[in-house]
């Protein structure tokens, strides 16, 4: 085997943390092989081998560790435009946090009247005819649905069911209720139920079944989605169920008293929903200058909604006050704008995809910085939007199904009309939803290149000198070479 003698080179600076390997080899007077070594932790993992004559050797290591920490001086530039936003956040739950819901007399009209727990505890069969009002068969067309309806509480079998008020002050109270053949809600023995109570009907008509009791269904499915979210999520699954836990509680507590109390619906929102944002993102995903460029995008993606938003709701005429529900908060409390309500929802509404949209984009360009140092900012721009692109066309899709299948009844009715497109479009009801849709989508479209610029802005303004932590210069991330031997592959 031939020899070249070539100078001696220096060590290279230990690889950054995560696992290293590397392969050594020596070569002397003669032939022969230093003690080559490999190594995997944290340590340098090559080896120059000793011999009779200068080594030759490289390393190199693959990091799977947390991002590193950013140099102080991005952080105090993060935290100048952070800390101001989040005083603000703070200050708006001060000042607009209420003491409550206002109280108000119950109108007994849909969920405002009073309600109790109840059991079936008989349910007989009875003769329609001799239980209904009207004892005479009607005689009528039958083909419509009217018809057909009133053809079999006629001549059909009805149930009689006899109800036991298990909750309130009559409590142990029984009461009977008929149950057309036809009611799409049939009761059984043992069945949980609950119960409307009206007090200034007749005694003998001051219950009834408004609904089925579901909380242990209910609760029952809460559970196993916890479940599965803290086996598969583990630790940031404990985190992620905390901060709906807490998202759940300023909801709760802070924006629904508030705008019944009063206060602008969209301030309210606004502060709400940031108050939400900023205790989830850092909660599920830590506190680092990675987190912080979400929030940013998050929040820029936010106002951009609330402008399109507050725009094309003025300029659509939409009032908000489309169903049985809205005209009843209008009726109990006409202060409320219903308009900002609306605009209210467009901007919670758009929260939690927003979350997930900006936290991807930022992850996927400090992963590639992670990847390449040597990467400008253009270089991490072009290859995050490429990922968010892929993002895109998911989350919108994602996000007009959700839409169209909550309004697929709606969408149904206009379809048994043999309404137009453009008729079914215009009404007020299917309206609210298109503007809602879109404006929701324009900002998640708009979220991808924001929070991918404000990230590729971030790691490649990185100062590594001054960074907190053992973060090393870029050089020692590269495959080292010397003199005119080949490199070797592996």
């Amino acid at each position: 085997m031939t020899t070249m003698q070539q100078p001696p080179f220096p060590p290279s600076e230990p690889p950054r943390g995560g696992s290293g390997n590397g392969h050594g080899h020596g070569s002397g007077d003669g032939p022969g092989h230093g003690p080559g070594g490999s190594g995997h932790g944290a340590g340098p993992g090559g080896g120059h081998g000793p011999g009779d004559g200068p080594g030759h050797g490289h390393s190199h290591s693959h990091s799977h560790g947390p991002a590193a920490p950013v140099s102080k001086h991005l952080r105090k530039v993060i935290a100048a435009v952070l800390v101001p936003f989040a005083t603000a956040v703070v200050v708006g739950l001060v000042v607009l946090w209420p003491g409550g819901a206002p109280s108000h007399e119950r109108t007994g009209v849909g969920f405002d009247r009073q309600t109790q727990q109840a059991t079936v505890t008989k349910v007989d069969k009875v003769d329609c005819k001799s239980v209904n009002a009207s004892g005479e068969t009607p005689t009528g067309d039958t083909s419509t649905a009217e018809g057909s309806s009133a053809q079999q509480q006629a001549t059909g079998e009805c149930k009689k069911a006899t109800i036991r008020v298990d909750t309130g002050k009559d409590q142990g109270r029984t009461f009977t209720e008929i149950v057309q053949p036809d009611q799409s809600r049939q009761l059984h023995e043992g069945q949980k139920v609950v119960v409307a109570y009206e007090p200034s009907a007749p005694k003998d008509l001051q219950y009834s079944v408004t609904d089925v009791n579901r909380k242990f269904p209910l609760a029952l499915l809460a559970g196993i989605f916890a479940l599965v979210v803290v086996v598969v999520g583990r630790m940031r699954g404990v985190m992620a169920l905390i901060a709906l836990a807490v998202s759940f509680l300023i909801l709760t507590f802070f924006i629904l008293p508030a705008i019944l109390q009063g206060s602008n619906p969209l301030i309210v929102a606004v502060v709400g929903a940031s108050a939400i944002m900023l205790i989830a993102l850092y909660m599920c995903h830590g506190l680092s200058a990675r987190t912080s460029v979400a929030v940013l995008g998050t929040l820029l993606s936010l106002i951009l909604i609330g402008v399109l938003g507050s725009l094309f709701i003025g300029w659509a005429a939409l009032t908000g006050n489309t169903d049985d529900n809205t005209g009843l908060i209008h009726g109990l409390y006409p202060s409320i704008d219903m308009s900002g309500l609306l605009l209210a929802g467009v901007i919670i509404g758009s929260l939690g995809v927003l979350d997930d949209v900006t936290v991807t984009q930022t992850s996927a360009v400090w992963e590639l910085h992670e990847a390449n140092p040597a990467m400008g900012w253009r270089g991490l721009y072009s290859a995050g939007i490429r990922i968010g692109r892929d993002h895109i066309a998911s989350v919108v899709n994602t996000l007009v199904l959700a839409y169209a299948g909550a309004a697929l009844p709606l969408l149904l009715l206009f379809s048994i009309a043999q309404s137009s497109v453009g008729t079914v479009a215009n009404s007020e009801l299917v309206a609210e939803e298109i503007v809602r849709t879109l404006i929701g989508s324009i900002g998640l479209v708009a979220s991808v290149p924001v929070t991918t610029a404000l990230a590729a802005l971030v790691v490649s303004a990185d100062r590594p000198g001054t960074a907190a932590g053992p973060v090393q210069a870029t050089a020692a991330r590269t495959p080292v070479r010397s003199g005119k031997g080949r490199r070797r592959k592996h």
